[in-house]
């Protein structure tokens, strides 16, 4: 019944979308803000939808780097290594989430698809240095201390968000 679901909200984005070709990029975009990625099965999907082949699809969708063809977690950690955070310890910051995430090294999701850790060459937020977005939101003057205090405030909000939706 999941997989019916899925299919049936990408067909309501490729109808949006006049079931253009040349609407492939906001098409995927939205696809990948609604499931946080670009699975196989559904860009072939799409390519059967828009009338072109999986080859232009799965092009489009590796070739630009906002896309992506692996799972992401809940919560995208970005930490910028661009040349203002990297002089200011950027990389301190990473190691340390991804300690308290336990990650081990070549992973950079959590087994239970919470966050996924990567680093960025640049968000844009150099005054800000160093810097890292979580989703959407941006964190600067960032230290290996207060990085893992947000990451566990967030822990303690998905704790309490779980206790209260299943009313223990």
């Amino acid at each position: 019944m999941e997989k019916l679901r899925k299919f049936e909200r990408v067909l309501e984005i490729v109808d949006q979308n006049n079931r253009q070709a040349s609407r492939l990029i906001p098409i995927l975009q939205a696809v990948q803000a609604e499931y946080r990625y670009l699975p196989e099965e559904i860009l072939t999907f799409i390519a059967t939808s828009l009338g072109i082949s999986p080859a232009r699809v799965f092009g489009v969708a590796t070739f630009y780097s906002l896309f992506t063809l692996k799972p992401k977690g809940r919560y995208h950690i970005r930490v910028c290594n661009g040349t203002a955070c990297h002089v200011k310890r950027s990389m301190d910051i990473y190691n340390a989430i991804h300690k308290k995430l336990n990650l081990q090294p070549g992973k950079d999701t959590t087994e239970d698809m919470l966050f996924t850790v990567e680093t960025v060459n640049c968000l844009g937020a150099c005054g800000l240095a160093p810097a890292m977005v979580i989703n959407e939101e941006v964190y600067g003057q960032l230290t290996p201390e207060r990085a893992t205090e947000i990451i566990e405030d967030i822990i303690r909000k998905e704790e309490n968000h779980e206790l209260d939706t299943h009313g223990a």
